[in-house]
């Protein structure tokens, strides 16, 4: 088992300080044409939501969990413990694709 899927098992981007950034060939795009976003990946796409996007687009490299979580919750008026849940649920998901580096 590679240590992207453990680590996305075990509860990774839990501990303080993680910094989630899109890897080298993994873009978010709005594409014009479908009228929606996408997450792309060398042959791989994957349509995205609108509360995805909000997530991804604050992958920037720099921002950690908590920040991006501390954001929503305030851009959004939003429940910070269910923002958190959510957060941490799409960039595991993600991680596990190889489509989020945590």
């Amino acid at each position: 088992m590679n240590e992207t899927v453990q680590a996305a098992e075990h509860g990774a981007g839990q501990e303080l300080g993680i910094v989630p950034r899109l890897p080298r060939g993994v873009r978010l795009k709005f594409d014009e044409t479908r009228g929606q976003w996408l997450l792309l990946a060398p042959e791989r796409l994957v349509k995205v939501d609108d509360i995805a996007v909000a997530i991804l687009k604050r992958c920037d490299g720099v921002a950690t969990i908590e920040a991006i979580v501390e954001d929503l919750a305030t851009a959004y008026a939003a429940d910070r413990a269910l923002i958190d849940a959510d957060v941490r649920r799409l960039l595991n998901e993600l991680a596990v694709k190889r489509m989020v580096d945590l």
